[in-house]
């Protein structure tokens, strides 16, 4: 693919730089980081070797063979090993912790950039061994702006087909679209990723929870009503577990009452969330033309939008997002930057109250509220990024 990404220009800069930190690529499967390392690689002056991990194939003496021919090449100067999908070597950090330290003993210019799916699994491998030797680079779902530039989409295009650049090519075909988020992004996410985090003992709740959740995308729901939509015994305790574990694969969370008392919002019920509307509207299963002349369906839409592109932000800085209710009052989207919040309401067509914004900043008063959709924040002013949460 031609289009680059600011992510690109990131990874070539930290490649063609002195040898200081790995370099790990992150983030939800089938956003693109292949891709991204790819063109980075392009024009790279230096020799380097780039291979794949791949499940139950790869193992520790893979790693260390792969690592061993990479250093072949950096005998004479600088020279970088690339390994894709490193989550599926067992026991991967500590391998790569010996061996960069090793070559920093030795003092060998050889740079690593490791990408994997799970931030959470890469993370994990991270804290166990590794702190203080790598940089993290983000791959989040495309954005509104780079879907544009990229397919042509206009704003209904996005709010439909999200920001999945592998399924892009697919849409003037609903059903193979379908089929492509279903067997290309959904299962991969929840089997290869969700799964991989954790011990999962009940898949099938797993997966029936992200099927029923999708569609409430925009909406509080109890950990109760859940497993009664489940038709489930299991306790809410496992619900909340698998849905921390499908938010960490980049596929849908349970956003948090927004309250200073941090126990209180811990035990909140939560709101969902996708992390792309094409989460979303891959599980309604409607056409495009239907969904969105449904006022209902599209507001949830456009709300899911705004909420995912805070939640993409939250990725690359020290942002939270929240909501916010008392008794009937609720504001869409509380989000957090260090001491700054900014209260979000969204204006997506639908009817709903409005007077808990107003509650909010009474409770609030160094918060700025913030009315996406208002003639003074059209929607794609905020998705295109040109509107300054905490300015």
């Amino acid at each position: 693919m031609a289009d680059k990404r600011h992510n690109v220009s990131v990874i070539r800069e930290r490649i063609n730089e002195q040898r200081r930190f790995i370099q790990i690529v992150t983030g939800p499967r089938q956003t693109g980081k292949t891709t991204a390392v790819s063109q980075a690689l392009e024009g790279f002056k230096h020799p380097f070797l780039s291979v794949v991990a791949t499940k139950g194939e790869s193992t520790a003496d893979w790693l260390r063979a792969q690592w061993y021919r990479a250093r072949q090449l950096a005998g004479s100067g600088p020279a970088l090993l690339v390994i894709d999908e490193v989550q599926f070597v067992p026991n991967w950090s500590s391998v790569v912790k010996t061996l960069w330290d090793e070559d920093a003993q030795a003092g060998l210019d050889l740079r690593v950039l490791l990408t994997g799916s799970s931030a959470t699994l890469i993370q994990e491998g991270l804290d166990e061994s590794l702190a203080g030797r790598f940089e993290l680079i983000e791959s989040t779902h495309w954005t509104y702006p780079e879907c544009a530039e990229a397919f042509g989409y206009s704003l209904d295009d996005y709010l439909f087909f999200g920001g999945y650049p592998g399924a892009a090519p697919l849409r003037h075909d609903r059903r193979r679209w379908l089929r492509y988020m279903n067997a290309s992004v959904i299962e991969p996410s929840i089997v290869n990723d969700a799964m991989r985090l954790s011990d999962v003992r009940n898949p099938e709740l797993m997966r029936r929870l992200f099927s029923v959740g999708a569609p409430y995308s925009g909406q509080e729901i109890s950990y109760r009503k859940l497993l009664g939509q489940l038709d489930d015994r299991g306790n809410t305790a496992t619900i909340a577990h698998y849905l921390k574990l499908l938010g960490d694969a980049g596929m849908m969370s349970g956003l948090q009452k927004y309250d200073p008392k941090l126990l209180r919002t811990k035990a909140s019920s939560p709101r969902l969330l996708v992390h792309d509307t094409a989460l979303m509207t891959a599980a309604f299963g409607r056409r495009r033309d239907s969904l969105l002349a449904d006022p209902d369906l599209r507001g949830r839409l456009v709300e899911t939008a705004v909420g995912a592109y805070l939640v993409n932000l939250s990725y690359s800085g020290n942002v939270e997002v929240f909501w916010w209710r008392d008794g009937g009052l609720e504001v869409d989207f509380v989000v957090t930057c260090e001491d700054a919040v900014c209260a979000i309401e969204v204006k997506s067509g639908r009817v709903k109250p409005t007077r808990g914004m107003a509650e909010f900043i009474v409770s609030n008063p160094d918060a700025r509220p913030l009315v996406v959709g208002a003639p003074e924040c059209p929607l794609e002013d905020f998705l295109t990024g040109r509107v300054d949460l905490f300015g």
